[in-house]
């Protein structure tokens, strides 16, 4: 009993010390810390696409619900065809896993961007439009 116990809390240790070593220090430019930065803010950008999305599908209709999840799929798809197609020059290499994560990420902010327009009632002028850059805001 005492043995397994003791197994039991190695194999925690050991778990918790990998999953720490995986966490971003962007103070560390490692191409290995580069690729798990990456990882860290495309996981972060498609928590906030699924906040977007599930504020956008609980305010339609069955039909709006309907359309909005083919598009959503379709999107999805767009999206993974799309990195796939920008970054297959670097497939094999070290710097691929952080140049896909930094094109979902970058395409799934502008996705954002789109549901938050769509969610927006007409006049709202506090509404972004999804064409709109940030830059444009600033100005």
């Amino acid at each position: 009993m005492r043995r397994m116990f003791l197994s039991a809390c190695l194999v925690l240790l050991a778990g918790a010390s990998v999953a720490r070593a995986q966490e971003c220090d962007r103070s560390d430019d490692s191409q290995q810390m580069m690729n798990i930065c990456a990882g860290e803010d495309y996981q972060a950008a498609d928590a906030r696409l699924n906040m977007a999305y599930q504020d956008l599908i609980s305010s339609d209709d069955a039909d709006g619900k309907r359309l909005l999840q083919v598009a959503q799929r379709a999107w999805i798809t767009f999206r993974d065809a799309e990195c796939a197609h920008t970054t297959a020059a670097s497939e094999g290499g070290s710097i691929h896993p952080m140049e896909v994560s930094q094109c979902l990420t970058r395409l799934t902010n502008d996705r954002i961007k789109q549901l938050a327009a769509a969610n927006c009632e007409e006049g709202d002028a506090s509404c972004v439009s999804p064409d709109e850059d940030e830059s444009d805001e600033l100005q």
